[in-house]
């Protein structure tokens, strides 16, 4: 055997030969002549023998002078940026900066970023490319000013956005509680609680912008409300509260003046425009972010792939609180559950027979569920025509809670009826089950609106009621609040006292899984009576805010202590986009129909309101109109009113506009998605190309040594016990570095 110092010169030398293996771009060095085939041979046994030896440290040589190359590298790179003179003898940095210096702003900026350096020669080369641009700059001055003026505003705007950014991530609402709630129950009950606080912002918005040009101007000229409060308001809406700004009967029509020289406030202009403002941003957010979880929900490349990368290559070492480490792990092993049971039922196959019985369940459920909303409909119609005979009859101030108690007895009562239908019908996907009862409660919720909405527009504006615009105000008050308290009573009492039955008196039954279509066409009822009713009671924004605010903490705390995780798991990724959709589609449509109604053909109260002894309410746009046009300075306004907002051309080419868009938009995602599923397919493919690949070479290898041996094997065997070994090192230890090319030019055989 060789001593050990000969064995490591012999590895550095094997090392330097292969590094200097020829190339195309190297040149191949003369080979050394071999004198004989029995010292080749005998050079090959040297080398087997010491391969055992060699094999291991090989490896972490060639890692260790790799990793030393790419560290002199990074540090040649250091040196070369930290000693600008050096600059014009780097010609691959001074191409670099060459090639950044005509690039704007942005994709120099992105450019470097992609660069493998580290953040300090990023920045030095960043200095570098700005001062190589003022030099190229300072030739023109005239456009010097301009450039900086740009690239620093540019650069303000980046700094503003980013601090905005994380200033609103610091202000997120319930961050840790919708972590705990999505680590325990899964994304299927998140998304319940991530509608509710995405309603919130809309309520806040809406408030703050109602609360600032219509209720703090009437404050400044309000009159003392004289009436006497007894309490007895907080439930019926009426008494004390209807000479308040909580309605619209309390507004006045006059011009607002505080001071001679002052600028004049027209309410009735304040009051549609402000109500109109809301409108138009409620609708632009629902658009958007229809259009967002759309993007990320439906073309999110892990539709595709599962999210198996996500789950376990993407640990999060920065934690390390016990807690929050558990909180991760149910997460990840929630995650894991929801993609294999997706997994698991999209193999499920059914039968003919099986399919034609389903079929018949879901029909006959369909059928009966119809006809159960068409009775309610019809029976919230008869009760209000029948609703202010009973009010002359009763004098009892609790007496106008009749209809509101109804209503919310068939919104709590009904929906469960739907749910029992999920016996019956036994969907395979747990989506398919929520989406159809999300469809069959938004029918009988929106329904029972548009009942109420008939009998209010058409019965109760053309009484000839006084002050007809308050009594609506406080009718939805009373349905919000009804439906508020209904919904707290069965959260807080209901569900504790199904969690007993189950739990204690029929242990078969367990414990109740949260029925998220239920829970969410509750806040969609609300939300759309909350708009509708913003017009005649601008506070109900801030009252559905105070709502939320309490359902949040009663539906987590009722959640934590009534409810188990869903026995099947499943991803409600897009269950975000179907909620706002349901929200945009039936809900905010139908308020845009009933508040254009309102405004262009009914006629407002002759006593009460900012509209007061007007035909309808759209008249006050038209005088302000007729004004405008006798001045010249504001005649841009009436042509926009009269080319754009007026016209009927206008409107049209706008929504065949917005389709157009919209086509493309959807054309363009099919296309994401066909690529996103080619590409998946590719990876794949390749996978089991190199699978295929490492299984032939596992053959070769395995039939390579199944076979008889060498005789170069032979040869060595007789070497070792001959014990020359020693004697011949020296003389053909100069001969190593070219062991490789001799093979190849004079193979044994």
């Amino acid at each position: 055997m060789l001593p050990s110092d000969k064995v490591k010169e012999i590895i550095v030398e094997v090392e330097d030969g292969l590094q200097r293996q020829p190339s195309s771009n190297h040149i191949v060095p003369e080979k050394m002549p071999v004198k004989a085939n029995s010292s080749m041979a005998t050079l090959a046994s040297d080398i087997d023998v010491v391969g055992s030896q060699v094999s291991g440290q090989r490896s972490l040589g060639r890692n260790n002078r790799v990793l030393q190359f790419s560290m002199a590298l990074n540090e040649s790179f250091s040196q070369t940026l930290h000693s600008p003179e050096s600059v014009g003898v780097d010609a691959s940095l001074q191409k670099l900066i060459t090639s950044l210096t005509p690039m704007t702003s942005r994709d120099r900026i992105k450019a470097i970023r992609n660069q493998p350096r580290t953040m300090e020669e990023k920045r030095i080369l960043r200095k570098m490319v700005d001062k190589e641009k003022s030099k190229q700059t300072h030739s023109s001055l005239e456009f010097t000013c301009c450039a900086q003026c740009v690239n620093s505003i540019s650069m303000a705007c980046r700094r503003s956005r980013n601090s905005l950014s994380e200033l609103f991530s610091s202000f997120s609402l319930w961050q840790k509680t919708l972590k705990v709630i999505g680590g325990k129950f899964g994304t299927s009950v998140l998304s319940y609680f991530n509608f509710l606080r995405w309603l919130l912002k809309f309520n806040i918005f809406s408030f703050i912008v109602t609360f600032s040009f219509i209720i703090i101007p009437q404050l400044t000229v309000a009159e003392k409300n004289t009436l006497w409060f007894t309490g007895l308001e907080f439930l019926t809406g009426a008494g004390y509260f209807s000479h308040t700004v909580m309605y619209y009967g309390f507004y006045t029509n006059a011009t607002i003046r505080h001071g001679g020289g002052r600028a004049a406030y027209d309410m009735q202009l304040a009051y549609l425009f402000t109500i109109a403002a809301c409108l138009v941003v409620c609708f632009f957010s629902l658009l958007f972010s229809m259009a967002r979880y759309f993007r990320n929900n439906f073309i999110n490349p892990h539709i595709y792939s599962r999210g198996i990368a996500k789950l376990i290559f993407c640990w999060d070492f920065t934690v390390t609180h016990d807690s929050a480490v558990k909180l991760k792990q149910k997460n990840l092993s929630t995650e894991i559950r929801e993609n294999l049971s997706e997994i698991r039922q999209e193999n499920i196959k059914l039968t003919l027979k099986q399919q034609l019985v389903r079929l018949s369940a879901h029909l006959a459920a369909w059928v009966l569920s119809t006809g159960v909303a068409v009775a309610c409909c019809a029976a919230v119609y008869y009760l209000a025509e029948n609703n202010s005979e009973f009010l002359k009859n009763h004098k009892d101030p609790g007496a106008v809670l009749l209809l509101p108690f109804v209503v919310s007895c068939m919104n709590l009562v009904v929906p469960r009826f739907y749910s029992v239908f999920r016996l019956v019908e036994r969907y395979e996907l747990p989506r398919h089950e929520v989406y159809t009862l999300l469809i069959r409660n938004i029918f009988l919720k929106i329904s029972i609106i548009g009942i109420l909405c008939y009998y209010w527009l058409n019965v109760v504006a053309l009484a000839g009621e006084e002050c007809w615009e308050t009594l609506i105000g406080q009718e939805i008050y009373r349905l919000l609040l009804m439906d508020f308290v209904f919904s707290l009573a069965d959260s807080l009492l209901g569900e504790f006292l199904r969690r007993i039955i189950g739990m204690r008196f029929i242990t078969s039954l367990g414990l109740q899984e949260f029925d998220i279509a239920r829970n969410v066409l509750e806040l969609i009822y609300a939300q759309t009576l909350v708009w509708i009713g913003t017009f005649f009671c601008p506070l109900l924004p801030f009252i559905q805010m105070i709502t939320l605010f309490i359902m949040f903490y009663a539906k987590n705390i009722t959640l934590m202590m009534n409810f188990q995780p869903p026995s099947k798991a499943w991803r409600a990724s897009q269950m975000m986009t179907f909620f706002i959709f349901l929200l945009f589609f039936p809900s905010f449509t139908g308020v845009l129909c009933t508040l254009a109604i309102t405004i262009w053909r009914l006629k407002p109260s002759a006593n009460c309101g900012p509209f007061r002894g007007l035909p309808s309410f759209i008249d006050s746009i038209y005088d302000w109109i007729d004004t405008l046009s006798k001045r010249p300075s504001y005649l841009w306004v009436v042509w926009i009113y009269h080319n754009l907002i007026g016209s009927v051309h206008f409107f049209f080419i706008l929504t065949l506009i917005v389709l157009i868009i919209t086509y493309l938009y959807w054309q363009i995602t099919e296309g994401r998605k066909i690529m996103i599923r080619l590409l998946h397919e590719q990876i794949i493919n390749e996978g089991k190309d190199k699978m295929f690949l490492i299984e032939k070479l596992l053959k070769l290898q395995e039939a390579e040594k199944k076979g008889s041996p060498s005789p170069l094997s032979l040869e060595r065997r007789n070497m070792e016990h001959q014990g020359s070994l020693h004697s011949r090192e020296d003389k053909y230890a100069h001969d190593l570095r070219f062991r490789r090319p001799a093979q190849q030019d004079n193979p044994v055989v």
